[in-house]
Parts: structure tokens; C-alpha cells; sequence
């Protein structure tokens, strides 16, 4: 028999080999093109793309791509007969110059991938794969001690289908700090040094973070002083313990009362307050303390600021008048201790005029679909969704459709004008007078990517409003809905900020995938809890309050002080703008005055400056107005905290230590000094008075015997004790909160 035909015949009867399947493009190809860096927007996922290739930010067009890859350059990127001449290799392995450098190697699961699919022929699926509905990442959470300087995760994809795949070697790796960690292609994480990091594990269009932290072999701490029947506490100590920190001491008694009054009143405690204080022998003394700050007027008008702040309550946009109701009503809100999800309700379905019915400001001030949407989102969910308006937000699950379905809650709301002038005729929104915010019967927003009309949706679990809804009430009733997703969470996350100087999310409002809570358990606790008192502000700014966390010394020791994440100890900052200025008022017995607004009104009690403290045409600021601007207070044109400026420069330097505020203040004849010196009170006692003002405390010996070697060295007693005085309110323990 011929070999030829032996050969045939023994070939048919042997059963054929199962053909193994081309790579998918859409489950592995796009995988690749994610991993290797190529559809960032560094690369070829910018709006220009790179080098005549343009690709879907992030892979989120599959099928743009496929089109991009096998028909744009004429077809020149793939070359199915010859597989490894394509471009698309050949660059990606820096056989041919490209300007990106090399992606990988050829000896790499990622070449393998891209040539064999290059080699069937260039198949695509982007129509017919599954789609990912969840990817499954192991561990969430590492830390590694010592010797400890290598694990292993795994990544897990989850298919609409039901099928799963283990893609740990296709994900493509961030980390959010540099030079922690490196990750090998097979999903081994090794240490570079001791530090904390979260790294993103992305496939297709998921990512999940995974929290890592590699720390010295420690002893383990002492957290004995965390130990209270408060969870605050357990949880930060439960933290603290896993990370080898351990925390600083209680803070003293006039540490507490000046932090407790600033962080819930935003103003200082008077000295008599201070001195009561100290000599109570009470056990349950800062309680007592706390339950009379939360009963104080400031306690209001404080969180009032903080949340016309967010809210946009603004002269430029309001008018006078309009400022002043909205204060008001959020003023009185938060006095009778109202439910915060109801006092969100309240004003995304408000309607009617904008004196009579103070929350439709908040649709006065805020005036096109879009940036409602953002401010909304912002402020009452804690989610910034701006990125997502021109493409899939890079670092969060938010698409573009989801952006804009979200803003079509919001293309009905009309305004009517009653007795309106214009105040600038180059801003269309501008105006002096009463109007009427309405919902018309008709508008609708677009979807970019398709065309068509955009059905609201809400974020998340794609609620949306029947077609004879009335849409605004929709939204309100579900982001005041106590199983809302985002609500508890981010306005606790907010309150914590507010009272320990940094939020467990941080930035407070950018709960996003990229972004996780530094302890999770702790945020969810305080969701809970905040939800289980009725969303009312005043238990649940008490509850953190007593908190021995709250009440822990800025003072540090040797292995917890570089950490300003866990809470191990009291953040130090800055005093804010109204705190500063109301403090020297208070220490100089002098108050500021403000344009408009009648005299002994304190800064923080202001619903807002005037035109002319924003630097507008209707005459100049006054001395207060400026001190304040210098001193980081927000024009509220943004619906975020991070509007308010926190950060040291010369301009404050010259404020305090010869600006016109202080000056006015200090040479007073009625100020302080004045009223004491006519009290024929001894330089000693005038000493304890200036102290407690200033410092919540009285002086040291040391400083005792100083100051009053200095004052009475002076021929005119009244200037060594403006000088005193001047040193007290530049002293950085006045000026800082700690």
C-alpha cells in the first residue's frame, strides 16, 4: 500500500481533534488592550486618540474598537496570513517604532491571545458574548506584617449566561499609591515598602479595590483606652489593632470643651464656661457639656453654614432676600432637630416661590439639568457623577447613560419671574427679585450616544417615574427612602468629616469603586446607626461626641504618628474662616460687622455676604467681609466642601499680625482690655480672663511669670497687655483646633 494512502486511511480513522476556540474579542482581546495601557486616556482612549489610532476610553465600545483595529489604516493593523506582521504586535513588542513603548513580550499571555485571534481571522463577538455581570476578586482586604511581603489574589468573571472564568492573569492592575507595591502579570502582589495602598482590579467594565497594607512586625498596641460600650470605639480599636497602631491618650478637659464647642457651635467657649467646666468633678461632665452645646442657638446657625454652603445660598444668584429665607428655613431645620432625609425630600420636590416657600433656592441656584443632576448627586448621595457626562466614569460603575438618565429628572423645571430687574446683563440668570419655580408638562434630555429621548433613571437601581409622574416627587421619595443606598452613608460620612477633620471616604462626597472607606465596618455602622435615629443630626453628632475616638489627644507617640487615616489619634487643623474671625471677636470682646446685616452679628451667623464681599459692583467689602475671604471662606458657587480653602499663605500672615480687623479691634477703648483694666482687676486675674478667652485654659506657671514680668515692664500698662493679647491670637494654639 502507497505511504500517501496508508496515511489518508489512518488519518480517517482516527477521530478528529476538538479545534480549540479563537480568543473572544470582546471577553479577551478588549481584556488585553485594557491591560496593556492601550485605551487609556493617556493613550489611545484620549478623545484624539494617539498616532491615527483612536479607541474606546477604557474598552467601554467594543465594537468601535473591532472597527477601529481590523478597518481603520486600511486594514494594515491585522494581517490575518501573516499574523505576527501585524502593526498591532509588532508595536505592542517594540519590533517597530511606537511611541507608547513596549506593552509586552511576545513570550506573553497577551501576545498569545492577540495573535491567535489575529491568526482565525479577526472573529468578533461584541454582539453575541455574555455580558459581565459580576467579577469576583479574592482577597478585598491584605495585611501583611514582617517577614509577610507577598500574596496572591485571584479574579473571578461572572457571566450573564452563567458561566464563570478565572481571568486573574487578563485584569489590569492601579494602585493608588505609587511605589508600595508591584504586581506580576500572574496576580501576585509583592511589597516595595511599608505603607498602605489600594489597588484596582479591572476586567471589562468592573473594577473592585482591594486594601493593602504592609507594616513593620510591630508589638501589639495597647487600645485599652478606646475601650467603652460605644461601637465607635470596638471598631477604630479593632483597626488600630490589626494595623499594630496604637492610640494616643484622652485629650484634657480644656482641650475638650474648646474642641467640642468649635466642632458643633463653631464658636469658643467663654471663659466663664471654661472655667465652670474645668472645676466640675462630675464623671459624666462632657456629656453634660455636649448635651448643653447641641441645645445652644449656634448649634444651628453653625449647620446652617455648613449647609448653605453646600446648597449654593448666595446673594450673586438669590438675591438678598432669597438668601435670607433659605438661610432661615435651614437655620430652623436644624434647630427643631428634623430628619435630614426629610429635609432632603423637602427640597428636590419644592415648588412655588422662592421667598414664600424657601427650598426651590436650591433650583434658583442651581439652573440646567446637568448641573442639577451633579449637585444632587454630590451633596445627598455622595457621589460625583461629572465624569461620566462625556464617557463611562473611568474610576466608578457609572456609564454615560446613567449620567444622563439621571439628569432627566430635571429638564421640566421652569421658573416664572414676578417683578424681576436684572442685576448683570451679561449672566442670564441674574436677577433682584421673587420667582416662581414650576414643572412644566413637557422637556426631556437627550442621550448622547444613541440620539434618543432620556427616561429617568435613578443611579444604581434604575428606578424611574411612571409617565404621568410627577418626577421631582419620584426622586425625593427615593432619596429620602430609608433603604436608599447612598444616603446614610454619605451624609454620615459628611458629619464625621465635619467633627474628626477627615471622612472615613475621603474626599466626604466621592463614594466611588476606586475610592473605599478606610474602615468599612466603622461607615457602615454609622449608617446604621444615623438611620436607627430617625436621620436627626443633633443624637447622632452626640453619639460621635462621646466617642472616646472624638476625645483622643493630638498629642502623638513614636509609632502612630504619621497616621492620619485611622483615627489614632486627633487630627490638628485649621481654624475655618467664621471660627477665626468670631474667635478674635470673642478674645477682644469686639464684634464684626458685616454690610447689611445689623451689628453684633457673628460670622458664622451670617446667611451670607454681600455682593460687594465677592468683589461685585455694589460698593466695597467690609474690613470683616475681607478678613474672611483671605481666610478660605467659599463663594458657594460650588456644591462641594472642598470649595472652602483651608491653606495657610502670607495674606493670612499679614492679616493677623497687622491686618486692619485685628488692629481695629485691639486699639478698642471698650474692647476687652479696656473692661477689664476698669475692673481694677489684679494683672493676674486680667492674665486667667485673656487665657481663657483665647486658649480655653489657664497659664502655665512658666507662661505666668513671663507675661507678667513683660506687662508690668510697661510704662503704659494697657499696651503691654494689647501686646499680650495680640501674641495670644497669633499663638498657634488659638489659631489651630486640636
Amino acid at each position: 500500500m502507497p505511504i500517501r494512502l496508508a496515511l489518508a486511511l489512518f488519518a480517517f480513522t482516527l477521530p478528529a481533534a476538538a479545534a480549540e476556540p479563537p480568543p473572544s474579542f470582546a471577553h479577551d482581546v478588549s481584556a488585553v488592550l485594557s491591560r496593556a495601557g492601550c485605551n487609556m486616556g493617556a493613550c489611545h482612549g484620549n478623545l484624539n486618540g494617539k498616532g491615527g489610532l483612536k479607541l474606546s476610553l477604557r474598552g467601554e465600545d467594543p465594537a468601535f474598537d473591532f472597527a477601529a483595529l481590523t478597518r481603520g489604516a486600511m486594514g494594515r493593523r491585522v494581517d490575518t496570513a501573516s499574523p505576527g506582521e501585524s502593526l498591532l504586535l509588532k508595536k505592542a513588542v517594540g519590533s517597530v517604532p511606537h511611541e507608547g513603548g513596549v506593552r509586552f513580550p511576545p513570550a506573553s499571555e497577551e501576545y498569545a491571545i492577540l495573535r491567535k485571534w489575529v491568526a482565525a481571522g479577526c472573529p468578533t463577538d461584541t454582539d453575541t458574548a455574555a455580558k459581565l455581570a459580576k467579577l469576583i476578586v479574592t482577597p478585598t482586604q491584605q495585611i501583611l506584617r514582617g517577614s509577610q511581603t507577598s500574596f496572591q489574589f485571584s479574579a473571578t468573571a461572572h457571566f450573564a449566561d452563567g458561566s464563570t472564568r478565572d481571568v486573574t492573569t487578563l485584569v489590569a492592575i492601579e494602585t493608588t499609591t505609587l511605589g508600595v507595591v508591584k504586581v506580576l502579570p500572574s496576580g501576585e502582589v509583592q511589597k516595595e515598602q511599608d505603607g498602605e495602598t489600594v489597588i484596582l482590579v479591572r476586567y471589562l467594565g468592573q473594577q473592585v479595590p482591594v486594601r493593602v497594607a504592609f507594616i513593620p512586625d510591630s508589638p501589639v498596641p495597647d487600645v485599652s483606652v478606646l475601650k467603652s460600650n460605644n461601637r465607635i470605639d470596638a471598631l477604630v480599636a479593632k483597626q488600630l489593632l490589626e494595623l499594630r497602631i496604637p492610640p494616643s491618650g484622652l485629650c484634657a478637659d480644656e482641650v475638650f470643651i474648646r474642641r467640642a464647642s468649635l466642632d458643633a457651635c463653631g464658636t469658643l467657649p467663654t471663659a466663664d464656661a471654661v472655667r465652670k467646666f474645668l472645676a466640675d468633678k462630675s464623671p459624666n461632665k462632657r456629656e453634660k457639656l455636649i448635651d448643653a452645646l447641641l441645645a445652644r442657638p449656634e448649634f444651628a446657625e453653625y449647620w446652617a453654614m455648613k449647609w448653605s454652603d453646600l446648597l449654593r445660598n448666595e446673594e450673586k444668584s438669590l438675591d438678598k432676600k432669597g438668601v435670607q429665607v433659605y438661610h432661615r428655613w435651614i437655620k430652623d431645620w436644624f434647630a427643631a432637630d428634623r430628619p435630614l432625609n426629610e429635609f432632603a425630600r423637602e427640597i428636590l420636590s419644592a415648588r412655588g416661590s422662592t421667598y414664600e416657600n424657601p427650598p426651590t433656592n436650591f433650583y434658583r441656584a442651581v439652573r440646567d439639568p446637568q448641573a442639577r443632576a451633579e449637585a444632587v448627586a454630590q451633596v445627598f448621595l455622595g457621589v460625583r457623577v461629572s465624569c461620566a457626562k462625556c464617557h463611562n466614569h473611568p474610576f466608578d460603575r457609572w456609564t454615560q447613560d446613567d449620567y444622563h438618565r439621571f439628569a432627566a429628572f430635571f429638564p421640566r423645571v421652569q421658573y416664572r419671574l414676578l417683578n424681576n430687574s436684572r442685576k448683570d446683563d451679561l449672566d442670564k440668570h441674574e436677577f433682584i427679585g421673587e420667582q416662581v419655580v414650576f414643572t412644566a408638562r413637557s422637556g426631556e434630555t437627550t442621550l448622547p450616544r444613541t440620539g434618543g429621548v432620556a427616561v429617568p433613571k435613578t443611579l444604581g437601581d434604575d428606578r424611574s417615574p411612571k409617565d404621568d409622574d410627577d418626577r421631582l416627587g419620584m426622586l425625593a421619595e427615593w432619596i429620602a427612602a430609608p433603604d436608599n443606598p447612598f444616603f446614610a452613608k454619605a451624609q454620615a460620612n459628611r458629619v464625621w468629616f465635619h467633627l474628626l477633620g477627615r471622612g472615613l471616604v475621603e474626599p466626604d462626597d466621592d463614594f466611588k469603586v476606586a475610592n473605599p472607606p478606610s474602615n468599612a465596618e466603622l461607615l457602615d455602622h454609622l449608617a446604621a446607626a444615623f438611620k436607627a435615629g430617625g436621620f436627626r443630626l443633633k443624637p447622632f453628632v452626640k453619639t460621635i461626641l462621646l466617642s472616646r475616638t472624638y476625645q483622643l489627644s493630638s498629642s502623638t507617640n513614636d509609632r502612630n504618628s504619621t497616621d492620619s487615616t485611622h483615627f489614632s489619634h486627633a487630627l490638628i487643623q485649621p481654624l475655618e474662616a467664621e471660627q477665626l474671625l468670631d474667635g478674635v471677636s470673642r478674645v477682644f470682646g469686639v464684634n464684626p460687622q458685616f454690610a447689611g446685616y445689623p451689628s453684633g452679628m457673628r460670622a458664622g451667623a451670617v446667611p451670607a455676604m454681600s455682593q460687594a464681599g465677592t468683589g461685585g459692583r455694589r460698593g466695597a467689602a467690609s474690613m470683616s467681609e475681607r478678613f474672611l475671604r483671605v481666610f478660605g471662606k467659599p463663594e458657594r458657587l460650588l456644591t462641594c466642601d472642598c470649595e472652602r480653602s483651608e491653606e495657610a499663605g502670607l495674606l493670612q500672615a499679614f492679616q493677623m499680625i497687622n491686618g486692619e480687623q485685628i488692629n481695629a479691634m485691639l486699639r478698642r477703648d471698650d474692647n476687652r482690655i479696656g473692661k477689664l483694666l476698669d475692673q481694677k482687676l489684679t494683672d493676674e486675674e486680667v492674665l486667667d480672663e485673656l487665657y481663657l478667652a483665647a486658649l480655653s485654659r489657664f497659664p502655665t506657671e512658666l507662661e505666668k511669670s513671663k507675661l507678667l514680668d513683660y506687662v508690668q515692664s510697661k510704662k503704659d500698662r494697657r499696651t503691654g497687655w494689647e501686646d499680650v493679647t495680640w501674641g495670644l491670637v497669633n499663638a498657634k494654639e488659638f489659631l489651630l483646633r486640636r
